[in-house]
């Protein structure tokens, strides 16, 4: 198993859970995620950006 330290770019949504579910879905693409943090965001472009360390098995 190793870490990876990643950044995503999330589309802001309308309710705080529905960013939360978005967020979720996108790292889970990535691996297991350990801790995520949004580290800023883009109002004029409605994005958000994630940094994240997550988890993969070594067959990944």
């Amino acid at each position: 198993m190793t870490t990876h330290f990643i950044t995503a770019e999330i589309d802001l949504e309308e309710t705080p859970a529905e960013l939360l579910k978005a967020i979720e879905t996108e790292l889970n693409k990535q691996g297991e995620p350990l801790r995520w943090a949004i580290t800023s965001v883009d109002v004029d472009e409605q994005k958000a950006t994630v940094e994240a360390v997550v988890t993969k098995s070594a067959e990944c």
